[in-house]
């Protein structure tokens, strides 16, 4: 080689060099994103919310080195609120999500039908997705970030492949199926349209067990034939995989954890929970699911800062809705949810739902009224935090009103999506940034199984009771609880809110009114349906 070519050699491999390092720069520059999205965690169910039971200290680091929202919400119940969360679409529109059945994978198991044919049945009954509708992990790959989702998997009841793909996931791997992920022994699972079978896992419901405690309740749960592998440990190993293999490039990692959904499953109680007398075995075996979950959020900041990319990522860690009790028991706590004072079952008109009337020993909902499925603020009221070293506030708080359908359009601003959204929801960033003003909600609006209810910036809010045709008024902020009721004694301001409501439930109150059939689709025939969509 000659002088000349050696020069030209050199001057060539520092071009290549100086661009993959400014490439490397420039990708740098764009934040890892790690959304942790909690299955029916109340905000009670965290220590430093003032859980005395159980102590969730890698949560709480989240909170202490982040930024803690006291006034978030989700929608009150699974699919509505991933849905919602995934579309940036509020669930009180005419146009509703589409919720197929659930349980339609089991029939893989039975011989009854393939998974290519339940895919089929899937998507022939969709409405097709309009081009223009923007999705959450669309708008993250079109911004240049590798996407993936590990866990629970979207909205459905029952999802296909081709839905996960369109709305815009590059990885994926865990159920299609909600009902199916009440088990957490799953024979099988899908990765990436593939159907991937878990050796030892056989039970056919996942290991899905009796949820009221009975002396056979707990036989059967701690049976373990057949349950080899515990679905929560496959997707660990995937989420903490992929943040290794991702690091020298942006990613956005959506984990929606089965954790702490029942019924009670887990492999072990864990050894703190053990040692505490004052809790039933049930109780210990869910307080063991939640420390599980505490667990796993140390597992993956400890990824991050083994790979040095703990300054690069923002992690998010929210829940999709209100808590839900899986651990009743005869004179301890009862489903359907029942005063263990009087007897009589809550209906949240007369008779709210109150964990220290419920005998509810971890007061999962934070002593507010009402449960999951409820418009009362214990169905929709979640945890939400958010940490990113070096650009927001450790151990800030923020009372904005935010809530599930805000999370889509806050991405696009972080990862500098070029167009429109379409969301129903108000981006966040400003106040995770402390830059520039943020735009606040006039309201938000939220559907139920009582009706839908919505709350103002300045803490008032409606709530319906379709049944009977009753709405009622509360001022948040001097009525924690929603004991006092104030239709009567401000009837202007009732009428100005139920107005405001209607409006955002497109004119019908119904569209608010979950399980009304807005967007109900029955993929199989009725005679083969054996499950109600929970």
């Amino acid at each position: 080689m000659n002088i000349k070519t050696q020069i030209i050699f050199v001057i060539a491999s520092f071009l290549i060099v100086s661009s993959c390092k400014d490439k490397m720069t420039k990708n740098n520059e764009k934040p890892n994103i790690i959304l942790i999205y909690a299955d029916d965690l109340g905000k009670g169910l965290l220590s430093h919310e003032g859980q005395p039971y159980i102590s969730t200290p890698h949560i709480d680091r989240l909170a202490a080195e982040g930024m803690r929202f006291t006034n978030a919400s989700g929608s009150m119940l699974c699919a509505p609120a991933r849905a919602a969360l995934i579309s940036g679409l509020h669930d009180c529109h005419e146009d509703g999500f589409e919720i197929t059945n659930a349980k339609l994978y089991e029939n893989i198991s039975t011989g009854k039908y393939k998974h290519e044919e339940i895919e089929s049945m899937i998507n022939s009954v969709l409405s097709p997705i309009p081009e223009d509708q923007v999705f959450l992990g669309q708008v993250a790959q079109e911004a240049g970030y590798t996407t993936a989702q590990f866990g629970k998997l979207e909205w459905g009841f029952s999802a296909s492949d081709m839905q996960m793909k369109r709305h815009g996931w590059d990885h994926y791997l865990g159920y299609l199926d909600h009902v199916r992920a009440h088990g957490f022994y799953p024979p099988f699972l899908f990765e990436n349209g593939e159907l991937v079978e878990i050796p030892g896992n056989t039970l056919i419901n996942g290991g899905k067990s009796i949820e009221m405690e009975t002396e056979e309740a707990y036989r059967e749960r701690w049976d373990m034939t057949g349950k080899k592998v515990y679905s929560q440990n496959l997707f660990m190993e995937k989420v903490l995989g992929f943040i290794r293999e991702k690091k020298d490039q942006p990613f956005f990692l959506y984990f929606p954890t089965q954790l702490p959904h029942g019924p009670v499953s887990i492999p072990a109680v864990h050894p703190e929970i053990a040692k505490l007398e004052d809790l039933t075995q049930i109780e210990k075996e869910y307080a063991s699911m939640v420390k599980m979950l505490d667990d796993n959020v140390g597992q993956i900041l400890s990824e991050l800062e083994k790979n040095g990319m703990d300054e690069n990522t923002m992690v998010i860690f929210t829940s999709d809705n209100g808590h839900e009790i899986y651990y009743s028991m005869k004179d301890r706590v009862l489903k359907p949810y029942t005063n263990m004072q009087t007897r009589e079952r809550f209906d949240n008109l007369e008779r709210k739902y109150y964990s220290e009337l419920a005998g509810d020993v971890f007061d999962g909902n934070n002593g507010r009224a009402g449960m999951k499925r409820s418009n009362l603020q214990g169905g929709i009221e979640v945890p939400l935090i958010v940490r990113w070293p070096g650009k927001i506030k450790p151990g800030s708080t923020s009372d904005l009103l935010v809530t599930n359908y805000d999370f889509l359009p806050t991405l696009a601003e972080l990862t500098g999506f070029a167009n429109k959204t379409g969301s129903d929801g108000i981006s966040f960033l400003s106040t995770l940034l402390g830059t520039g003003e943020q735009k606040e909600h006039d309201y938000i609006v939220h559907s139920s199984f009582e009706g839908p209810t919505l709350i103002t910036k300045d803490g008032w809010k409606i709530r319906s009771y379709l049944r009977k045709n009753i709405f009622e008024l509360y001022y948040l902020p001097d009525d924690y609880k929603e004991e006092n009721d104030l239709a009567s004694q401000n009837p202007e301001k009732l009428e100005q809110l139920k107005k405001m409501m209607l409006e955002a439930c497109d004119g019908n109150f119904k569209n608010g009114l979950y399980g009304a059939g807005k967007g109900q689709i029955n993929v199989m025939k009725k005679d083969e349906m054996s499950v109600k969509n929970e």
